[in-house]
Formats: structure tokens, sequence, C-alpha cells
């Protein structure tokens, strides 16, 4: 069902999963879901991202991960997060294959509890933007421009936070998105050495 290249990353999501969060929930968190895409490219692969529109959320206009708030009728988290992909978009979920579901990963400025689902795009197809308002750009990315030394780096917010970080298809990715990438790139034994003491500070 997937190819021999994604393998071990679909055992390493079973038995050792390199997951970080960070720290525990206050409170009772938001539930959501998101899904990490991986559909073929030549003769890797490729991930999708969206760039989420100009607005006010805390997150607005980051790239990120299809995915959203889990509802009281989504039947898994598999299928919030298949749902959102769908609604931001167009995705079939008919032509997914998901490997696994991850570990739970709080996102304090938001207070979500998150989880990531690994999945398998076994029959791309074209896609659109849903809804204007809330995606500004759906964007495949090939692995190999992820794991391109030079297209990483380490970033730190006034808040003295230090974590990976992606220049990638003009979108600097980064926090929760661009942690949770490079654990992916991490489990899937495709990380290249490249320069951590790079660190850009963002405001």
């Amino acid at each position: 069902m997937i190819p021999e290249w994604l393998s071990p990353i679909e055992k390493m999501s079973h038995e050792s999963p390199r997951l970080t969060s960070q720290g525990q929930p206050i409170g009772t968190p938001r539930e959501a879901a998101v899904l990490i895409l991986i559909g073929p490219c030549e003769d890797h692969g490729d991930v999708l991202l969206i760039e989420r529109a100009i607005g006010k959320d805390k997150h607005s206009g980051q790239p990120a991960f299809p995915g959203g708030q889990v509802e009281p009728f989504d039947e898994s988290r598999s299928a919030t997060a298949l749902r959102e992909a769908h609604e931001e978009t167009g995705l079939d979920p008919e032509s997914v294959h998901v490997i696994a579901q991850l570990p739970d990963l709080w996102v304090p400025p938001s207070n979500y509890l998150v989880t990531p689902i690994l999945a398998w795009w076994h029959t791309p197809h074209d896609l659109s933007v849903g809804d204007a308002s809330e995606v500004h750009r759906i964007q495949r990315v090939p692995i190999t421009e992820i794991t391109n030394p030079s297209h990483r780096i380490m970033v730190r917010t006034p808040s003295g936070f230090i974590g990976p970080a992606f220049n990638i298809a003009s979108m600097l990715v980064w926090g929760f998105t661009g942690g949770l990438l490079s654990d992916i790139v991490d489990l899937g034994g495709w990380t290249q050495p490249w320069d951590q003491s790079r660190i850009k500070d963002i405001g």
C-alpha cells in the first residue's frame, strides 16, 4: 500500500515516536487533529502544507498542516483530520491511506491538544482552496527540499523558545509545524547534517 522508502517511517511511528511535547495542557484544552500527508514526487515524496489566511487567529498567516478542531460527530481523530483537509483543500479522503495516529501534542499559544495523523496519498489529485478566509494557498513541498541543509535554520521567539524551522516554498515553517516536520523527517531517516547554530530571531 505504501512505497518502500516510506516503510521506515511507518515502523518508527508505531514503535518509537520521536515527537516532542511542550509540557502538560493547562485546564481543559481544545482538541484538534492535523493531517501529515505524504504523497509521491519523482523518486521520493512530498508533504502537503497550507498557508493560513491573515486574520485574528493566533496562527493566522502561518504555514501549517491541514487540520482543525474536533467536532462531536467525528468518529475518530483520523476522521477529524481528513474532514478538515477536505474542507480546506478539497482532498478526497478515499485517496488517502492512514498510516498511524501519533502522540498528542500540546500547543501552548492556543491551548490546543493536537493529534497528528500520518498518511500516504496513494491517489493524488488536483486540490483547491475551500475557503479563502481560512486558507491563503496550498503547497506540496518535495521532501528533498525539506531536507536540504541550506533550507534549515533554527528560530528564536521573544519568549526565548528556540526550535527548528524551514525556508521552503517561499514560506518560513516554524513553531508547532516546523517541530513536527523536523521530527517526521528524522523518523523517516531522511535528515541530512545541517547547521543548527544558524538562528533567526522572529518577533
